[in-house]
């Protein structure tokens, strides 16, 4: 019984972590159709921010809030100037620009701090027990979903509430419709790229924090592995990429804990399989439906 819950709240984590990334992902996917592979860098560029101001003696609670907006200007910066003059060329060319943009800022960290993993070293507050035992609860395990379900709350209020919400979700229904009735579609995709930075950042940091190892190469599988959870929820899908990052932490590791040892580093593969047979079943994934963009 404690290994099924120590999997569970585990998985819960994890699965935490991937619906942030996810939910950036959709949003970004849903407006201009851009399946954006360097939305994992931007992860990285915040947990190198805040580690850089850490080592030099800032104190936590304020080196966060730099480590966020460095990450959300990188972001907007990219959509900028990588993104938003190729708009036009087809989802082909922005798929392979998104790739040139991650390998870059990857290469870029490493000519900067080298290829070597690196240590986050939080708070001591971060590591307090709050449930000791055969299974631990930590206040970092606790923050990592109370701060995910608030944040998912507070994006989908933008999303459903705000006069920006209904612009963006207006764009992603027809952009071309939606500037004909006066909406501004770069602010819209400027937007999208700076709330999906902010989640971005704050999953990296969460991940991290929690895992405490790190490097320049730290967010690519982390991408592609929240690109599969939006795709298993539904591309372009809000409620569909969060419920994708939990099925994918669940499964993850669930396989991990109970496949047989010969199969645990086939762990991807059988991820990756599943993938196949929900998008087999249901092409536009669980919760999703078409999209269409103009």
């Amino acid at each position: 019984m404690e290994f099924l819950l120590a999997q569970f709240l585990s998985a819960l984590k994890l699965g935490s972590i991937y619906a942030l990334i996810a939910i950036g992902y959709s949003i970004v996917y849903s407006i201009m159709g851009l399946i954006n592979f360097a939305h994992g860098e931007l992860m990285m560029i915040a947990v190198y921010t805040l580690w850089v101001l850490t080592e030099h003696k800032v104190p936590f609670a304020i080196a966060f809030f730099p480590a966020i907006l460095l990450t959300i200007a990188v972001g907007v910066a990219m959509e900028r100037i990588a993104y938003r003059p190729l708009k036009d060329r087809g989802e082909e060319t922005l798929i392979i620009t998104s790739l040139a943009v991650s390998v870059f800022l990857q290469s870029l960290c490493q000519s900067i701090f080298g290829p070597s993993n690196q240590a986050l070293i939080l708070p001591d507050v971060f590591s307090v027990k709050l449930v000791e035992g055969r299974v631990n609860i930590t206040v970092m395990n606790l923050l990592i979903f109370v701060l995910t379900i608030v944040l998912i709350i507070a994006v989908a209020l933008i999303l459903k509430k705000t006069k920006f919400g209904i612009a963006m979700r207006s764009c992603s229904d027809n952009g071309e419709a939606a500037e004909l009735m006066g909406v501004d579609r770069n602010a819209v995709i400027r937007l999208a790229f700076m709330i999906g930075s902010a989640l971005a950042a704050v999953a990296g940091i969460m991940y991290a924090g929690e895992y405490i190892s790190f490097s320049p190469t730290m967010g690519f599988m982390l991408g592609v592995k929240a690109f599969i959870a939006a795709v298993i929820g539904g591309l372009g899908s809000f409620e569909g990429a969060a419920a994708g990052g939990f099925i994918l932490g669940f499964l993850e590791i669930f396989l991990a804990g109970y496949l047989p040892d010969s199969l645990t580093s086939y762990q991807t593969a059988f991820v990756f399989m599943i993938l196949i047979i929900i998008l087999l079943v249901r092409p536009n994934g669980l919760l999703g439906s078409s999209v269409q963009r103009s």
